[in-house]
């Protein structure tokens, strides 16, 4: 059995090699079960949630990511949030690999964006606005860059120190970049708007975006979280990554609840990839993506981790 930390991890998934990875998993499908939430009881306190996420596809790989989100660990030091991923032989069962799973969870969130960008945006964006200035926020500039020609980047975040940061990064990195005084600043000229926050209540409006311009969706993944109004779903083309997207991020299920879109009108990446839904739109017709992951996008991470080391061994 091979063990990945986090820096081999972090090597092994470049984006470009992960967003096509991420796109055959999609194309070729595998088998996903629910997710499962377990709730670890302790004296006195929150207890420890375990998010168990398994794939698999027959003849090949069997993956399961364990996320445990334990409340208070700041109190001791600690991040809040631990995960692993393990590979098996899915036909002998044979453990393959243990690997980081917060590497994997992050870089093949990006890479998702950037591959629905690839099918979304339009051909000649250049200018990304990100809205947010975290972990994953800060690769997509990177993951993005694969798909379309991103030379401008426009960051706002609700830290101005993290913002700066940011841009800083990214001007070390090549892009042009700088920080917006507000959200709507940030997003009026932008061509893609990615979203990466916590955010409760809706930061972007659909008034403020460009016509024509794709919006990423990334930070909504309970029904309690939103960073979009109605008004940016309204007359859009909206894909997601899982139906899961409908029942569990509360930037669709107000809007869906509402009649704003209607449910047989939203797509997934899986049939834009495998050709059964057009990847057209009207000219001037704003594009949304909406995310909230899926164990088919760690399987198709930990692959490609795991198969970089075999076909170095060979």
């Amino acid at each position: 059995m091979r063990f990945y930390g986090a820096d081999e991890t972090r090597a092994r998934l470049a984006f470009a090699p992960l967003v096509d990875a991420v796109q055959a998993m999609f194309a070729r499908g595998c088998e996903l079960p629910p997710r499962q939430v377990l709730e670890l009881a302790r004296d006195g306190a929150e207890p420890v949630t375990s998010l168990v996420m398994a794939a698999w596809q027959e003849g090949r790989c069997y993956g399961v990511k364990v996320v445990n989100i334990a409340p208070g660990n700041g109190a001791r030091g600690l991040p809040g949030l631990h995960s692993t991923y393990v590979l098996y032989d899915a036909s002998s069962g044979v453990p393959l690999a243990w690997i980081d799973g917060d590497e994997i969870t992050a870089r093949r969130t990006a890479a998702t964006s950037a591959l629905a960008a690839s099918w979304l945006a339009p051909a000649s964006a250049s200018h990304l606005a990100l809205i947010g200035a975290g972990r994953i926020a800060r690769l997509l500039p990177e993951a993005h860059r694969v798909v379309r020609p991103i030379e401008r980047v426009t960051v706002w975040a609700r830290s101005p120190a993290r913002a700066d940061a940011l841009v800083d990064e990214l001007a070390r990195d090549g892009f042009r970049a700088r920080v917006a005084a507000s959200v709507e600043a940030a997003v009026a000229e932008a061509d893609i708007v990615s979203c990466a926050t916590l955010a409760r209540a809706p930061l972007v409006f659909g008034g403020w975006l460009a016509p024509g311009s794709h919006l990423d969706l990334i930070g909504s993944f309970t029904p309690a979280m939103r960073e979009a109004d109605d008004s940016c779903f309204a007359g859009a083309r909206v894909i997601v990554d899982s139906d899961d997207a409908a029942v569990k991020s509360g930037d669709l299920i107000g809007p869906l609840a509402r009649g704003v879109v209607g449910r047989d009108a939203i797509g997934t990446l899986a049939e834009l990839v495998r050709g059964a839904r057009d990847a057209g739109r009207a000219p001037g017709q704003r594009t949304v993506f909406k995310s909230v992951g899926s164990a088919l996008e760690d399987l198709a991470a930990a692959m490609l981790v795991h198969d970089g080391e075999v076909r170095r061994r060979a």
